[in-house]
């Protein structure tokens, strides 16, 4: 690969769409639909992404897939410290030489681990401050609340993800989409919507929308319930959509009548349904079935 000679106290060198095709050929890379594989060809949504995530030269970054190294670069740019975590060998193999190549300056604030992010348990050096990533779509929710549970020290981040999910995990109790990954996600931060992103600034082009997340972390509800139980009510009461949090909830506080006296203690309506009530009051609930 050839390496580009440019003023070495300059910022990174952000990657078009020549440089994005160019790196792929050089690894023979066929993009994967299950590795969720797009990569970002536009340099104004990186920049815009890193604008939108509130980092600053202060910030340890966190980065989950980083790809070809768009993303990466923009970071870069900007935070003293970027720890990139990739599956695919030979997109990490290649990253370090990509950095050299464009960031000759910030090769040292630069780190990729060759690792799944589902099944990662610590992330080595100083403890990240910031999540910014372009997620796999098909794994973004369960890599987004894993690293929000692995790692305390997240303070704030911004996620790409298909266009249905940000909605998702943003919207509120009474939404028609608010749902598990709703309610999760509130449980560690206060989400919002942050923008659209088009389908022509990635290559290959997706056949669905993306959107922009923002989150910035907050302390949980206050409860005597752990965790794992108030995620477990959560998940049973959004297991059937349609049917009320007594009748959901039954199985797990082992009887109806025990549901309702748990749902009830809570100060919700036993007739009402998962989809109208917020992380707090999913605890309070939590708290009645497992005392």
């Amino acid at each position: 690969m050839t390496t580009v000679n440019h003023d070495i106290s300059a910022g990174p060198r952000l990657l078009g769409p020549a440089d994005v095709r160019a790196l792929a050929a050089s690894l023979d890379l066929r993009p994967t639909k299950q590795r969720g594989q797009n990569f970002v060809i536009d340099a104004n949504t990186v920049r815009r992404i890193v604008r939108g995530s509130g980092i600053t030269a202060d910030d340890v970054v966190l980065e989950i897939g980083p790809g070809l190294g768009s993303l990466t670069l923009g970071l870069l740019d900007v935070v003293r410290r970027v720890v990139a975590v990739e599956v695919d060998p030979a997109l990490a193999g290649l990253l370090p030489q990509t950095i050299a190549d464009h960031a000759p300056n910030q090769v040292d604030r630069f780190e990729v681990l060759l690792a799944d992010a589902l099944r990662i348990d610590e992330i080595p050096g100083p403890a990240p401050t910031a999540l910014v990533a372009n997620l796999p779509y098909n794994i973004s929710v369960p890599v987004l609340l894993h690293m929000l549970t692995l790692l305390p020290s997240l303070e704030r981040g911004l996620v790409m993800v298909q266009a249905e999910v940000a909605d998702r995990l943003a919207a509120g109790p009474g939404s028609k989409i608010y749902g598990v990954p709703s309610v999760k996600a509130a449980w560690f931060a206060d989400v919002r919507r942050a923008g659209a992103v088009g389908r022509n600034v990635f290559w290959p082009m997706p056949n669905v929308d993306s959107g922009l997340v923002a989150w910035t972390r907050r302390e949980p509800p206050v409860t005597t319930a752990t965790r794992q139980q108030v995620f477990t009510v959560v998940d049973a009461a959004f297991a059937t959509r349609r049917k009320t949090l007594r009748s959901t909830l039954k199985g797990l506080a082992g009887s109806a009548g025990a549901a309702e006296a748990a749902i009830e203690a809570a100060g919700v309506d036993p007739q009402a349904r998962g989809e109208v009530i917020g992380v707090e009051q999913f605890a309070r609930i939590a708290e009645g079935i497992f005392p």
